[in-house]
């Protein structure tokens, strides 16, 4: 008898470990870029050779370059979401004269995305929280394209205001952010200037996986993803 009892709380004991484990592989990933908005010319003509975002579409390419590269790897059906600050693309929609949001959806169409407009950080960590059933929608892949400073994301820098910013996601509201949104090795990065030299390790604290960020200068590019631009910048996490 002591041996059938012992056999059952073992045979309870291995469920238990067990059913997590099922639970965990049965999640559906979700891949989310975050999109900042554009500089605006009339507070950047002036800088010269500093100034920012003589194209509209620096951010935007690059999340569609990283998008098609995820499509590819991923298929067809899996859940990529963008978060794009839309504000900005109607503030340079006047300068431009063009219809930017119109461009944007047309992204989504063409890659079958979950787009997402938000206006303040919080409604990013809103979304991060809250915009999936985040027991089975985990977060495997975040990259946010846009501009940055060493302490936060800047989704309206000089759009409007000059040389600043209104609307940002700072690194003091990052333990905001549940870590169980996320799956143990998601793959998180920004490709924003200055983010790996306080952000990433703040991310990390807060957040529990580690955040590739620049030490140095990004300099966005038309055909790939941005690059490093400072002499002596470099990718850390």
């Amino acid at each position: 008898m002591k041996r059938f009892s012992f056999l059952l709380i073992a045979l309870v004991v291995l469920c238990a470990a067990v059913a997590p484990a099922r639970a965990q592989s049965q999640t559906t990933p979700e891949y989310v870029i975050l999109v900042g908005g554009p500089s605006l010319m009339r507070w950047e003509k002036y800088k010269g050779s500093n100034a920012h975002d003589f194209w509209w579409a620096n951010f935007v390419r690059a999340g569609r370059i990283r998008t098609e590269q995820l499509r590819e790897r991923h298929g067809p059906d899996a859940k990529i979401t963008w978060l794009v600050y839309k504000r900005g693309y109607v503030e340079r929609a006047a300068q431009e004269k063009k219809d930017l949001i119109g461009f944007i959806d047309s992204v989504r169409d063409k890659f079958n995305l979950n787009l997402v407009y938000f206006d303040k950080g919080s409604e990013v960590i809103d979304y991060l929280n809250n915009g999936q059933p985040r027991d089975r929608v985990k977060i495997a892949f975040f990259e946010f394209f846009g501009h940055s400073n060493k302490a936060c994301f800047m989704f309206d820098y000089s759009n409007g205001l000059d040389s600043a910013s209104k609307s940002w996601l700072h690194e003091s509201e990052l333990t905001k952010i549940r870590r169980s949104n996320f799956t143990r090795n998601a793959n998180i990065r920004s490709w924003g200037c200055h983010t790996g030299e306080s952000m990433s390790k703040k991310w990390h604290a807060a957040v529990g996986n580690r955040m590739w960020g620049a030490v140095g200068k990004t300099q966005y590019m038309t055909h790939e993803l941005p690059v490093l631009s400072s002499p002596n910048g470099k990718w850390v996490n």
